[in-house]
């Protein structure tokens, strides 16, 4: 676009004084010649006042509005009858009569193009003959008029051709930056969509990160520490209904283990919140501390196996199968009164397995009841961490064999 507004700059300075450069030079080349041409004083004067004329002919159109116009056709014609009487005088005048053929697709209206430059044609080809004296004087003069005439028409006929198409491309090429310009705000506006897409599922992922929180914290109180005050509350219900003081304090005693074991639980909740386990330490180390630490707690015989090459994983992922094992084994202490239990951490692959695997009582998994308002759902919630990121969990178990936990995430290394 630059350079277009050059080229139209050049060519606005070019229509303003190139019709005084060239009637200057024309000017000149007719006072030299003047005395070689036998020109009369009369014609002398006419030339002069011709001169003048065209020049005050350019000085108004210069105060006019440019452009193809019912003006522009007069002035355009007028000019070209100044240059032919002028040409008719000096046949060096065809100088200045040449800028009928760089004006007339700027000034003169579409149909009246082919005129003035056929109108142009006549002019050059009478200077070019040597004007109308030689037309007089000399007998083969007109056959070569005729030539020159052909000859100016035909190169008419070939700029117009090439004109024209260079009019078409670059018409072409307007339509073409308007389509671009249009299709760049387009895909723009596309751009801006999709940013204000993608900072919308940014927030619902946020949410939904929030929602599943506190969906398992939800699991997680329900499953510990309601049940350890609904426990308690039965032992303290029952102290009502007896007198002995032996059963009294057996009670008591209960009550107060249940809610040193829902302390416990609490804690591990809150502790679970942020995995401090992981702060300084790999996902084997954390796990191998985890799992000596519960069979210090429950008297349960409790061994961790690290297989395949370690790999420091994504926190997210670290943290996801720390509180699988944390909430399996959980599950284990309570429910399936086991006399040994396995953690076994596989790095295979493109994946992570943890395995938690216990010799207790077992059950059907398909007889574990839905979630329920009365019911814990750690199963479910081991499930829906593992879910979130991209990997599974599957149970294994029948009543009196045990229970095996296993748990594949993809595996993504911390960097």
């Amino acid at each position: 676009m630059r350079n277009v507004s050059d080229v139209e700059r050049r060519w606005d300075l070019f229509d303003r004084w190139g019709p005084h450069a060239l009637l200057g030079v024309a000017l000149l080349l007719a006072v030299v010649t003047a005395d070689e041409l036998g020109m009369s004083r009369a014609a002398r004067i006419a030339t002069a006042l011709l001169a003048v004329a065209a020049v005050l002919l350019q000085l108004s159109w210069q105060r006019l509005a440019r452009g193809p116009s019912a003006a522009g056709a007069c002035h355009y014609f007028t000019r070209w009858a100044l240059s032919l009487a002028l040409t008719c005088l000096n046949p060096f005048f065809g100088v200045y009569a040449v800028q009928g053929y760089f004006s007339a697709d700027r000034q003169l209206p579409r149909r009246l193009v082919r005129t003035g430059l056929y109108a142009t044609a006549v002019v050059m080809a009478l200077s070019n003959v040597g004007g109308p004296a030689q037309l007089r004087a000399w007998g083969p003069a007109w056959a070569v008029y005729a030539g020159l005439l052909g000859m100016h028409i035909g190169l008419v006929h070939v700029f117009a051709h090439l004109a024209a198409k260079e009019q078409a491309q670059a018409e072409a090429q307007a339509a073409f930056i308007v389509e671009l310009e249009r299709t760049n705000a387009a895909l723009q506006q596309a751009l801006d969509e999709n940013a204000a897409l993608h900072a919308q599922l940014v927030v619902q992922a946020r949410e939904a990160g929030i929602a599943d929180e506190r969906r398992r914290l939800a699991a997680e109180i329900h499953d510990t520490i309601a049940q350890g005050l609904t426990g308690i509350i039965a032992q303290l219900q029952a102290v009502e209904k007896v007198d002995d003081p032996a059963v009294v304090h057996e009670h008591v005693d209960r009550a107060a283990r249940l809610a040193r074991h829902s302390l416990g639980e609490a804690r591990r909740s809150v502790h679970n919140l942020a995995p401090v386990d992981l702060e300084h330490d790999a996902l084997p180390t954390a796990l191998r501390r985890t799992v000596v630490e519960w069979s210090e707690r429950t008297g349960v015989r409790a061994e961790f196996t690290l297989a395949g090459a370690s790999r420091q994983l994504h926190n997210e992922l670290a943290a996801t199968l720390l509180r699988i094992a944390q909430e399996a084994l959980s599950n284990a202490a309570r429910h399936a009164r086991p006399s040994r239990v396995g953690v076994t951490l596989t790095f295979v692959g493109p994946e992570v397995m943890l395995d938690v695997r216990d010799d207790g009582l077992g059950f059907d998994p398909s007889a574990v009841p839905a979630r329920s308002h009365s019911r814990g759902f750690g199963l479910a919630g081991m499930r829906t961490r593992a879910e979130r990121v991209a990997g599974s969990l599957t149970v294994e178990s029948e009543p009196g064999l045990g229970t095996a936990v296993s748990a594949r995430v993809p595996l993504v290394d911390h960097d």
